[in-house]
Protein backbone atom coordinates (compact mmCIF):
# COMPACT_ATOMS: atom_id res chain seq x y z
CA UNK A 1 0.00 0.00 0.00
CA UNK A 2 3.04 2.34 0.89
CA UNK A 3 4.18 1.54 -2.85
CA UNK A 4 0.65 2.51 -4.23
CA UNK A 5 0.49 5.24 -2.43
CA UNK A 6 3.71 6.65 -3.24
CA UNK A 7 2.97 6.05 -7.05
CA UNK A 8 -0.13 7.62 -7.01
CA UNK A 9 1.94 11.09 -5.22
CA UNK A 10 4.54 10.68 -8.30
CA UNK A 11 2.39 10.70 -11.00
CA UNK A 12 0.68 13.65 -9.56
CA UNK A 13 4.06 15.31 -8.96
CA UNK A 14 4.63 14.49 -12.75
CA UNK A 15 1.51 16.26 -14.35
CA UNK A 16 1.54 19.29 -12.12
CA UNK A 17 5.75 19.73 -13.68
CA UNK A 18 4.25 18.77 -17.13
CA UNK A 19 1.55 21.54 -16.06
CA UNK A 20 4.41 23.82 -15.60
CA UNK A 21 6.62 23.09 -18.32
CA UNK A 22 3.82 23.68 -21.14
CA UNK A 23 2.57 27.04 -19.24
CA UNK A 24 6.41 28.27 -19.86
CA UNK A 25 6.56 26.77 -23.14
CA UNK A 26 3.64 28.34 -23.97
CA UNK A 27 3.76 31.74 -22.55
CA UNK A 28 0.65 31.43 -20.65
CA UNK A 29 -0.53 34.15 -18.54
CA UNK A 30 -0.97 31.11 -15.80
CA UNK A 31 2.39 30.35 -15.57
CA UNK A 32 3.40 31.77 -12.38
CA UNK A 33 0.39 29.96 -10.46
CA UNK A 34 1.32 26.42 -12.70
CA UNK A 35 5.39 26.87 -11.46
CA UNK A 36 4.56 27.62 -7.57
CA UNK A 37 2.46 24.95 -7.74
CA UNK A 38 3.90 22.16 -9.50
CA UNK A 39 7.21 23.76 -7.13
CA UNK A 40 5.11 23.44 -4.17
CA UNK A 41 3.88 19.99 -4.84
CA UNK A 42 6.94 18.22 -6.38
CA UNK A 43 9.52 19.30 -3.52
CA UNK A 44 6.77 17.72 -1.02
CA UNK A 45 6.79 14.69 -3.01
CA UNK A 46 10.57 14.45 -4.00
CA UNK A 47 11.51 14.48 -0.23
CA UNK A 48 8.72 11.71 1.01
CA UNK A 49 9.89 9.66 -2.03
CA UNK A 50 13.67 9.31 -1.00
CA UNK A 51 12.32 8.75 2.64
CA UNK A 52 10.28 5.95 1.58
CA UNK A 53 12.71 4.73 -0.54
CA UNK A 54 14.95 4.75 2.35
CA UNK A 55 12.52 3.06 4.54
CA UNK A 56 11.35 0.15 2.14
CA UNK A 57 14.85 -0.77 1.04
CA UNK A 58 15.94 -1.09 4.44
CA UNK A 59 19.33 -1.06 6.34
CA UNK A 60 20.98 -0.74 3.16
CA UNK A 61 19.44 2.55 2.42
CA UNK A 62 21.85 4.58 4.53
CA UNK A 63 25.49 2.74 3.13
CA UNK A 64 27.27 3.58 0.29
CA UNK A 65 26.62 0.27 -1.11
CA UNK A 66 22.96 1.97 -2.24
CA UNK A 67 22.60 5.35 -3.29
CA UNK A 68 19.68 6.06 -1.83
CA UNK A 69 20.47 8.20 1.04
CA UNK A 70 21.77 11.00 -2.13
CA UNK A 71 18.40 11.02 -3.24
CA UNK A 72 16.98 12.29 0.02
CA UNK A 73 19.91 14.56 0.72
CA UNK A 74 19.32 16.01 -3.23
CA UNK A 75 15.79 16.28 -2.68
CA UNK A 76 16.09 17.92 0.78
CA UNK A 77 18.80 20.68 -0.80
CA UNK A 78 16.58 21.09 -3.80
CA UNK A 79 13.48 21.50 -2.00
CA UNK A 80 15.65 24.63 -0.17
CA UNK A 81 17.43 25.91 -2.78
CA UNK A 82 14.26 25.99 -5.07
CA UNK A 83 12.29 27.92 -2.09
CA UNK A 84 10.49 25.38 0.70
CA UNK A 85 6.88 24.50 -0.28
CA UNK A 86 5.49 26.62 2.11
CA UNK A 87 6.89 30.04 0.72
CA UNK A 88 5.56 28.39 -2.97
CA UNK A 89 1.86 27.95 -1.00
CA UNK A 90 1.92 31.72 0.31
CA UNK A 91 3.15 32.92 -3.63
CA UNK A 92 -0.13 30.56 -4.78
CA UNK A 93 -1.92 32.85 -2.54
CA UNK A 94 -1.07 35.98 -3.40
CA UNK A 95 -1.53 35.27 -6.95
CA UNK A 96 -5.23 34.07 -5.80
CA UNK A 97 -6.27 36.80 -3.57
CA UNK A 98 -6.34 34.65 -0.86
CA UNK A 99 -4.92 35.09 2.65
CA UNK A 100 -1.71 32.72 3.43
CA UNK A 101 -1.98 29.82 4.82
Amino acid sequence: HRMAQLWLEVVSARAAARNAADALATGSPDTPLAVAVAQAYCSKVAVRAAEECIQLHGGIGMTWEHPAHLYLKRAKADAIAYGTAGSHREAIAELMELPAP
